[in-house]
């Protein structure tokens, strides 16, 4: 992250997400190399707020945003800042911004830290919980199945069901994992276009559209052996390029993941400021959100 030595125009938080805006905003996270779309910024401006700050002809240069979770934390990502800007505070003020709202909403401030923004954010007071690992498999050869009708399947099968019921079944399941209600996000995410919500036996998982890869996540269950039979149906029906941040505890996972042809990439740190911090069965969580969401 960058010095605060240089000045530069304070960050504002974007009352409304214009289109203009909007391209922006993407166009950091294509600079970035990040994988979200304009349907995650347009959760962030629904259900969170974004803070930007923009040069002198009003081009936004840095972002940041705060999704609320419950009425006891906030999720704080997105801090990007446009490449040849990068070392001059832009990323840290964006930064102090995002984590001011949540102590003015008087929440505990969590994140997903990479190995530098983790030895940044301990600077501010955050405390590392555990530690989870990005996976990417490249897009496979050979065409997909047709994911646009909902298979409702039987016991011992996986089924593709975004309905009322199964978002609510997913939600409780990622709130005892997580300690934390988000069935309102769940449901935004599972519910988007090109998204799926795959289950079987008490295993889910929503599959998302990304920039250059579907997304595998949250993928929750109280078995292991659940959620690895989930992955493998997930896998055999997607043909396009995945990803999936998972715990560095799930080490018979690791090893089945490098199996379909996954390579480990980017380590991150789930990080907590304040108290009380979230706890939840973390044994249910196989894969999260994204560091966009946790």
């Amino acid at each position: 992250m960058e010095s605060t030595k240089d000045a530069h125009p304070a960050p504002e938080t974007l009352t409304r997400l214009s289109s203009a805006d909007l391209a922006m905003l993407n166009r950091l996270v294509e600079q970035s190399g990040w994988n979200q779309t304009a349907h995650d910024w347009r959760v962030f401006s629904t259900l969170g707020r974004i803070h930007v700050i923009r040069d002198s002809g009003q081009t936004i240069v840095a972002s940041g945003a705060v999704l609320p979770l419950d009425d006891s934390a906030a999720w704080i990502s997105m801090i990007l800042v446009e490449p040849e800007r990068r070392g001059h505070g832009l990323g840290r003020a964006v930064f102090q911004r995002c984590l001011a709202d949540v102590q003015e909403m008087g929440r505990v401030a969590l994140l997903d830290a990479t190995p530098a923004g983790e030895a940044l954010y301990s600077q501010y007071g955050f405390v590392t919980q555990w530690h989870l690992r990005r996976w990417h498999r490249p897009a496979l050869t050979r065409t997909a199945p047709d994911r646009s009708t909902p298979h409702r399947a039987s016991a011992g099968e996986t089924s593709m069901d975004a309905s009322t019921q199964a978002i609510a079944s997913l939600a409780a399941m990622d709130a005892k994992a997580l300690g934390i209600s988000r069935e309102v996000l769940m449901k935004s995410l599972a519910t988007r276009p090109g998204s799926t919500l795959a289950r079987r036996a008490d295993a889910m998982a929503i599959v998302r559209d990304g920039r250059f890869a579907r997304h595998v996540g949250p993928l929750v269950s109280s078995s292991e052996e659940a959620a690895a039979a989930l992955l493998d149906d997930i896998c055999a029906n997607e043909s396009t390029a995945l990803l999936m941040d998972v715990p560095e505890s799930r080490n018979d996972l690791h090893i089945r993941l490098e199996a379909m042809g996954f390579a480990a990439q980017r380590g991150f740190a789930r990080m907590a400021l304040g108290e009380p911090v979230p706890s939840g069965l973390t044994a249910f969580i196989h894969a999260i959100a994204g560091p966009e969401y946790g």
